[in-house]
């Protein structure tokens, strides 16, 4: 669960599936690439849930597995943290 991104990725699943556009905006500064790559290895770890709808044009959508959304509870704290001390994060080196 390392990285810029995950944490990003998984507070934008929270409030149920999304497709990978609207992901992509919801997630600032992440390149298609990157998200595609922190997709798969959340996928991979058991976090998130890839459906594919078979019809044209293709559909998939992106949801937490229950581990994920666990994960998303456990992270809750550190992103009120995050929230609380904006201003002095920010005003680091």
């Amino acid at each position: 669960m390392g990285g810029k991104w995950k944490g990003l990725i998984l507070f934008a699943l929270q409030d149920g599936p999304v497709r990978f556009g609207e992901l992509r905006r919801a997630v600032p500064g992440i390149s298609e690439r990157m998200l595609i790559l922190q997709l798969r290895e959340m996928e991979a770890s058991g976090l998130v849930h890839r459906e594919v709808y078979h019809q044209v044009p293709p559909k998939v959508e992106y949801s937490l597995t229950d581990f994920g959304h666990s994960l998303n509870t456990a992270m809750a704290p550190l992103g009120e943290w995050g929230e609380e001390h904006m201003e002095r994060i920010e005003a680091l080196p």
